[in-house]
């Protein structure tokens, strides 16, 4: 059971090969004896998946069952969950019991899935390695001395190590991308806006994005059609209809015009990296799409924009985390002040404390114009690269990562090369857009990703292209060896 997609599960509970119940009491004892090794997750909800798959069941028995009914995923554990911790990977929020559900979480529970637990991540989604995690590293299925890509890392590990066949995540900067391209995976950053941030811990307000991982593209669909939508509690979403994105899969691709950004093919991106990416691209001619070169000129830019607007932001948001109303307090202060300077100062972790200086930093008078204003400027022209780029071609397509998984501890001393791991997703976020990385190949016996990025609200012709390439090539199908 635990080796079949989504969509293959949701074909076998039709026919009744097995029950929801046995599904998820075979992947929580699956989750049993892997976790450990792995660190995927932070908290396993055995006893409520249990209940909610006798209630899908039950629905399925009535005839009420839907595509996703009985389908056991994960959440990463910034998303508010009824009832269970919520720590967003910190010790800020090791007590901190969500009194309500966020919108990705009531949607999916709504469609029948089977909530098993919360996945690791790096703390407050701020890192690209998930080694930020105050409940240490994720490793990565494929070679445990190796990271799994951050922040949404323990939900891509749970996936690639079929421990579950699906899982939210989110990405600020590529943080569902890059470790689903480092796991071996599939996952998708919706346009902004498409998904709803309600309930969603905050990093970066104007940048994160909910979105689906899973194996296949065919997954990521049935996941999206489930969490995409209107919600009138996030002032930032989008209220537009939402296709089915499961109907347009299988069309045809050819004469699809895709773009290569010269950018992303230069230097820093390993060879053995490129030659998947190459190989991926003869595929995709092969299946009929059309290949012209563009350029994103200010693309360069994105990584110090993002280290400005990020971490401005997180300042921010992360500034209601004060030992008063909810989540870690100092032992014994002596008064108002030591208590916020000692409850911040030993909740928060190292890299959570960089950004939030960062910030403060660059919105403080004297250096908002310099930093901040000129950040946002920027980030306009980045915009405008991309619009531009699509007055040409349907898609965008290049590499997710300029290199496979990198060694756990190998970054952790230097930021700024930590930082460059998202050289290639952070300008989606930056300009809003909808992008996807899908398994394309391996360099150095680790998963290689494939990154496409569309236009706006384009999320169908993406899936549809991913999907297309995964029915002619078999990467996605690939299993890290014991799993």
């Amino acid at each position: 059971m635990h080796d079949k997609t989504i969509a293959e599960l949701s074909a076998a509970l039709a026919a009744g090969e097995f029950s929801a119940l046995e599904l998820t009491q075979a992947l929580l004892d699956r989750i049993g004896a892997q976790n450990p090794a792995l660190n995927a997750f932070i908290t396993v909800t055995a006893e409520q998946a249990l209940a909610q798959a006798r209630e899908a069941d039950a629905k399925r028995a009535a005839g009420e069952a839907g595509p996703l009914t009985g389908i056991p995923i994960a959440h990463k554990d910034l998303f508010c969950t009824a009832g269970v911790r919520t720590t967003c990977g910190s010790k800020m929020l090791d007590n901190f019991i969500s009194p309500y559900d966020a919108t990705v979480v009531e949607k999916l529970a709504a469609a029948g899935t089977v909530m098993l637990g919360k996945t690791n991540m790096d703390e407050f989604a701020m890192g690209s390695s998930n080694e930020t995690s105050f409940y240490g590293p994720v490793k990565n299925p494929w070679n445990p001395e190796t990271v799994s890509g951050g922040s949404s890392g323990g939900s891509a590990a749970a996936v690639a190590a079929r421990l579950v066949p699906g899982a939210t995540g989110t990405d600020t900067g590529g943080s569902i991308r890059q470790p689903a391209a480092l796991c071996g995976i599939s996952g998708l950053k919706p346009t902004y806006g498409r998904v709803s941030r309600y309930g969603l811990i905050a990093y970066a307000s104007s940048l994160d994005q909910a979105g689906p991982m899973a194996r296949t593209a065919e997954d990521l669909a049935l996941l999206l059609n489930a969490m995409a939508g209107f919600d009138p509690r996030d002032s930032t979403s989008v209220e537009r209809q939402v296709p089915d994105y499961t109907e347009t899969l299988a069309a045809s691709i050819k004469g699809l015009k895709i773009g290569l950004p010269k950018e992303y093919f230069g230097e820093g991106l390993d060879g053995e990296v490129g030659k998947a990416i190459e190989a991926a691209i003869e595929e995709y001619r092969r299946l009929g799409a059309e290949f012209t070169e563009v350029s994103l000129p200010n693309s360069r830019l994105a990584v110090p924009v993002y280290y400005v607007i990020g971490p401005a932001e997180a300042s921010s948001n992360l500034s209601r985390f004060d030992g008063v109303r909810f989540g870690y307090r100092c032992e014994n202060p002596r008064d108002l002040e030591d208590m916020y300077k000692r409850s911040r100062g030993e909740g928060f972790g190292e890299e959570v404390k960089r950004r939030i200086l960062i910030g403060t930093y660059a919105l403080s008078a004297g250096y908002y114009d310099a930093y901040y204003l000129k950040a946002q400027q920027v980030r306009r022209l980045i915009r405008e690269d991309f619009v531009k780029a699509f007055e040409q071609v349907d898609m965008l397509l290049g590499p997710t990562s300029p290199t496979v998984a990198f060694r756990l501890g190998e970054r952790r001393d230097d930021p700024v090369q930590m930082y460059l791991s998202d050289v290639y997703t952070i300008a989606a976020n930056l300009a809003g857009l909808p992008a996807l990385s899908i398994p394309a190949g391996f360099a150095h016996g680790l998963p290689v990703g494939l990154q496409l990025i569309g236009r706006d609200f384009d999320e169908a012709r993406l899936l549809n292209a991913a999907h297309k390439f995964q029915q002619a090539t078999d990467w996605h199908a690939a299993r890290p060896e014991g799993y």
